[in-house]
């Protein structure tokens, strides 16, 4: 991670000083001083989330408010639907949907979750991208909207098989919660915003609280032996065993929804036919993608070797000669599978599960295979 000019203007999360005082080994990331990893290590961390709770610190994320100048929520989702795929409309009170900010030529500015909280929309988007996501919804919705930055707010990801059971002691309503599900909720008497979600592939919730209180939940939590304070390394390696896209990395710009397989994201009251189809930057290009098939994938890979294939290696149709045909833009060691793994984008002609490939890793081609994702299998509470 490049560091920046002057190091003092790292920004902090209102965690900071409990990371610190925990041990955590603090990094640059996104602006921000964040661990990646604690005394624990990534391995152990990331195992641990599988197999009971992990607590992590995503305070750097943006939160938002849409709240509807008309006081009718339909017409804040139908203000943000000119600038999604999604449908937005739909979502019913106490929900929440992934989504994706386009430009015009159908690339994606940044990825989030839309939770409708019955008065107004709560938006989570990325940390590199959130001051950019404001001015965009600013310079397209302010007539509509009232748009509120919630930066006195912290947000911290419970994740795990015992994450019920450990939030369930600080929150009587966490238990009859489903996979996304959001809204209000006292926990520990603070008042929170509470979604069943998160980005390891595991069951969990993701808790927005106000800044003042997180340090106090956090300490709460983890005094729970279920419970391990879990860095950047591992929600990393995690969110890569789920299949699930990192911005700046697996989706961007460049990458319309299509091309990145997350044709299931868009629902089709928005796709060609659909009650209000289209009408969100970029339309015509990636309904045409929906519609006609796009020239590229983002697929699974898993190494065939032992040999980690990282972001940034070339993809190879033949073992020698030829020009690359694709390239990795996630990969690293899966803990839970003990193996390699990867994600990439490769020609939609051989994205077929089980094609074979080859990925150059210093100067050798690797043998790699397409393979379905996620490659473990998520366990949310359906």
């Amino acid at each position: 991670m490049p560091l920046p000019d002057d190091q003092n203007s790292l920004r902090q999360t209102p965690l900071h000083a409990l990371h610190v005082s925990l041990g955590g080994k603090m990094v640059p990331f996104a602006g921000y001083d964040m661990p990646v990893q604690y005394p624990t290590g990534v391995l152990k961390e990331h195992l641990h989330t599988r197999a009971a709770a992990g607590l992590f610190d995503v305070s750097h994320m943006g939160q938002l408010a849409l709240r509807p100048k008309s006081g009718r929520i339909e017409d804040a989702a139908r203000a943000l639907e000119r600038l999604v795929p999604q449908d937005i409309v739909s979502i019913a009170p106490g929900r929440q949907r992934y989504a994706q900010f386009t430009n015009a030529d159908g690339g994606i500015l940044d990825d989030l979750m839309v939770a409708n909280f019955g008065d107004h929309l709560f938006l989570v988007v990325n940390a590199a991208c959130k001051d950019a996501d404001e001015a965009h919804l600013r310079a397209h919705l302010a007539d509509d909207c009232v748009i509120d930055s919630l930066a006195d707010r912290a947000l911290i990801a419970l994740q795990g098989p015992k994450a019920e059971a450990a939030l369930a002691k600080l929150c009587a309503e966490a238990p009859s919660m489903t996979f996304m599900d959001a809204g209000p909720h006292e926990v520990a008497g603070i008042k929170c915003f509470v979604s069943r979600s998160g980005y390891t592939g595991e069951d969990g919730f993701e808790i927005s609280v106000p800044a003042a209180e997180a340090e106090r939940l956090t300490r709460m939590l983890i005094e729970n032996p279920d419970v391990l304070p879990i860095g950047l390394g591992a929600r990393d390696s995690l969110r890569l065993e789920a299949g699930l896209c990192l911005y700046g990395h697996d989706i961007d710009t460049a990458t319309t929804p299509v091309e990145a397989a997350l044709e299931w994201s868009v629902q089709k009251s928005r796709r060609s036919g659909g009650m209000r189809a289209g009408g969100f930057p970029g339309a015509g290009k990636i309904l045409a993608h929906f519609d006609n098939g796009a020239s590229r994938r983002r697929v699974g890979l898993l190494a065939l070797g032992r040999a980690p294939v990282r972001e940034g290696a070339l993809l190879f149709a033949d073992q020698a000669g030829g020009e690359p045909i694709g390239k990795v833009t996630s990969g690293g060691f899966g803990p839970s599978l003990n193996a390699p793994v990867a994600m990439g984008y490769v020609p939609t002609n051989l994205s077929a599960l089980g094609t074979k490939l080859f990925a150059e890793v210093r100067g050798q081609r690797l043998a790699v295979q397409v393979a379905a994702m996620p490659f473990v299998k998520n366990t949310y509470k359906r």
